[in-house]
């Protein structure tokens, strides 16, 4: 019998390879979406695309905003799972063009949920955000928590994202897994990042600008226990009765440990060997203080939770970026001059 591949979008985005990577370690067959825009810098993604491509990847170049791709795509391949990651990011770029979010996140979105619809896949797995939080207060976040006052456009569109999805598992029984995403980092990370926004600072002598005076508490989780999450997940899609229980389902995937960003800033140094010049801001519109998860629905659903230490995470992520720097550089993003 023939294997059905997996759908991946946004794959050569930042955990979008890392996923695509893992599965086809698996030996799985991976078809992988991406429209490759320049958001951030294009030769980061065609370098990590490159390397999927190497691995026998099936890629191929499409925007999601186009309905008539996306039905084209699903009726052609048969999927039998989709993991949805291709997404508008950044809280601060929202402000500068709101448009793109509301075609790369709320139509890119429908049109999926309407080719699961129409072909069935076992499970449609999607990333959300910890953004969806909002004001809540109540620490740590968990999935019960009311999430109704998002502080960002960009928030605004992952719950809008999650109310989409639960709509259509209520409707027509998509089986659909919701990732609330906290604070992900780690190689091949978006040069937009704190971490390498702010490594590139102290590289370069440069100053940088820390939010809310340096108290911002951020629960930085490692990209490989993302993988590990997603693809314990991917294969235990939730259950459902129509007319009683949606099969849709939240999970927040989170290192349930947040650290201040000064913290994070002198793990930073310590491993560059040099001080950071450093400027102390008010909080920003649409940033939260805290970010801190909740991750035992998690581990009791997948039997695992992202643990891997930040000091061995922050280790991992600049080796990688001193090396690969020494071949490209980075400019840094207009967009996303600094960090919350």
């Amino acid at each position: 019998m023939q294997v059905k591949p997996i759908l991946v979008t946004g794959v050569a985005g930042f955990i979008g390879y890392h996923l695509t990577l893992r599965l086809q370690a698996e030996g799985r067959t991976v078809i992988g979406v991406d429209s490759l825009n320049d958001y951030y810098d294009p030769q980061l993604k065609r370098d990590r695309l490159k390397q999927l491509l190497d691995g026998g990847l099936d890629f191929r170049e499409l925007d999601l905003s186009d309905n008539k791709v996306v039905q084209s795509l699903f009726a052609q391949n048969g999927f039998e799972y989709v993991v949805h990651l291709a997404a508008q990011a950044g809280v601060r770029y929202s402000k500068v063009n709101p448009h793109a979010y509301c075609s790369s996140n709320l139509e890119a979105f429908l049109n999926m949920l309407e080719g699961c619809r129409h072909n069935p896949v076992k499970h449609l797995v999607y990333a959300s955000s910890s953004s969806v939080y909002g004001t809540n207060k109540v620490l740590p976040f968990s999935t019960k928590d009311m999430t109704d006052t998002p502080v960002s456009l960009y928030g605004a569109t992952k719950k809008a994202n999650e109310l989409m999805a639960h709509s259509y598992a209520w409707m027509y029984d998509v089986p659909t897994t919701g990732l609330r995403f906290f604070t992900v980092y780690g190689p091949w990370g978006r040069p937009d990042m704190a971490l390498y926004l702010f490594a590139k600072a102290i590289m370069e002598d440069q100053p940088l600008q820390l939010f809310n005076y340096g108290k911002m508490k951020r629960d930085f989780t490692y990209v490989d226990d993302v993988i590990e999450s997603i693809v314990r997940l991917l294969s235990k899609p939730p259950q459902g009765e129509h007319g009683l229980k949606a099969p849709a389902q939240v999970f927040n995937i989170g290192n349930h440990s947040p650290v201040e960003l000064g913290y994070f800033l002198e793990l930073i140094e310590k491993n560059l060997g040099k001080k950071a010049q450093v400027e102390l801001l008010p909080l920003q519109d649409g940033d939260v203080v805290a970010t801190y998860a909740d991750v035992q629905a998690l581990e009791d659903y997948v039997g695992f939770k992202p643990s891997t230490p930040l000091e061995t995470g922050v280790f991992n992520a600049l080796s990688w970026y001193k090396q690969y720097r020494q071949i490209r550089g980075w400019e840094k993003l207009p967009s996303e001059s600094s960090a919350g």
